[in-house]
């Protein structure tokens, strides 16, 4: 298979970022390091590449029908000019993807993880309705997120559209730097900021633009490790760590998007039916008492027994301490409860806590 590169890729390499394959895309993973590019973005702005997202069109009469089957949020409630965090499950339940759904006055605009994008674009076309026009524009389309307390401060410096009006999760279009595109108050650091959909075409002019108006604001670019931490410490999920094809959305904490009283949709029975039993485990965050961090897989125990297992963790810059997500049962979930992870066969005391772990 051949590795794409994103319309930034010179500018990574140009940069000296570390650069790795991730998703079929050669994506930067860190430029000056992890916790100065995370530091960045929680104390003034940071420019994200995240181009190798997927981006579907979904047009026709029956485009809102067609979504209101596929995806488990209620698009029947959005607006024009809304974004709507939710996600696609299977007849058994598991997830096939957590995404974004874009409304616009005549069409509609889907975000889908990178490296399920193509598992998504056959599943959105094995369920698609007669009136349903999908197009797949994630080849064509650059997409940045600019983080961070001064993003838009940056950002209105290039810009007539009046930012402040937009709300979170909502969206504008209208021009940046003389280039048309949309302009959405989203992302996936726990910061106020933008995100950016525009031709590729246009990407090294758009970065460097954005990078003249941060100067000042000492911006700084950021790779995907820091986005990893940055969605950590907010205990957003990752696609394949957190959530899977095994994971119902009611056991990850998504029961929020799931709106099982919209009318029928793939995967509604199975969620039903776990709603009325009760979740058997369930997602948690959880801080390390002792001076260790938590990775992907580790074991959740509580004395010699295996009561979980770690989804994501790492070490959070800003707590300056281990932090993790993972499921355990239902009766160890409660926030105050005693666990222990097993690191290099050692059991180390962790505490399940109220998340999100970083709080303004």
């Amino acid at each position: 298979m051949d590795i794409k590169k994103t319309g930034f890729y010179e500018i990574h390499k140009k940069l000296n970022a570390k650069v790795v394959e991730f998703a079929g895309y050669y994506m930067p993973i860190q430029y000056k390091g992890i916790i100065d590019e995370h530091k960045r973005v929680r104390t003034t702005v940071g420019l994200f590449d995240v181009s190798h997202m997927g981006e579907f069109v979904v047009r026709g009469s029956n485009a809102e029908v067609f979504l209101q089957n596929l995806t488990i949020n209620d698009v029947s409630q959005l607006q024009d000019h809304q974004v709507q965090y939710s996600a696609m499950c299977y007849e058994h339940g598991g997830i096939v993807d957590d995404l974004l759904v874009y409304k616009f006055p005549n069409y509609y605009f889907m975000v889908v993880n990178a490296a399920n994008l193509q598992k998504d674009w056959e599943w959105a076309n094995k369920n698609i309705l007669p009136n349903v026009k999908l197009e797949n524009i994630s080849d064509d389309t650059s997409l940045l997120a600019l983080q961070g307390p001064r993003a838009e401060s940056v950002l209105q410096k290039i810009t007539d559209i009046p930012l402040s009006d937009i709300k979170y999760y909502w969206l504008s279009e209208g021009k940046v730097a003389g280039v048309e595109m949309i302009v959405s108050k989203t992302g996936y650091t726990g910061e106020p900021g933008f995100e950016l959909c525009f031709p590729r075409k246009h990407s090294e002019n758009i970065w460097e633009k954005i990078m003249k108006a941060g100067e000042e604001f000492n911006i700084e670019p950021i790779g995907l490790g820091a986005r990893d931490t940055l969605r950590l410490e907010m205990k957003y999920c990752l696609y394949g760590n957190d959530i899977d094809d095994t994971t119902n959305p009611l056991e990850a904490g998504l029961g929020w998007i799931t709106k099982l009283n919209k009318g029928d949709f793939i995967g509604h029975n199975a969620i039903s039916r776990v709603k009325e039993k009760g979740v058997e485990r369930k997602l948690v965050g959880f801080e390390l008492q002792d001076r260790a961090f938590p990775r992907h897989n580790y074991k959740i125990k509580k004395g010699d027994r295996q009561i979980g297992h770690v989804t994501s963790g790492t070490f959070s810059p800003i707590l300056e301490k281990g932090i993790g997500m993972g499921y355990v049962t239902k009766e160890n979930a409660d926030t105050g409860s005693e666990i222990e992870i097993e690191i290099r066969n050692k059991n180390v005391p962790a505490l399940v806590v109220k998340t999100p772990f970083y709080k303004h």
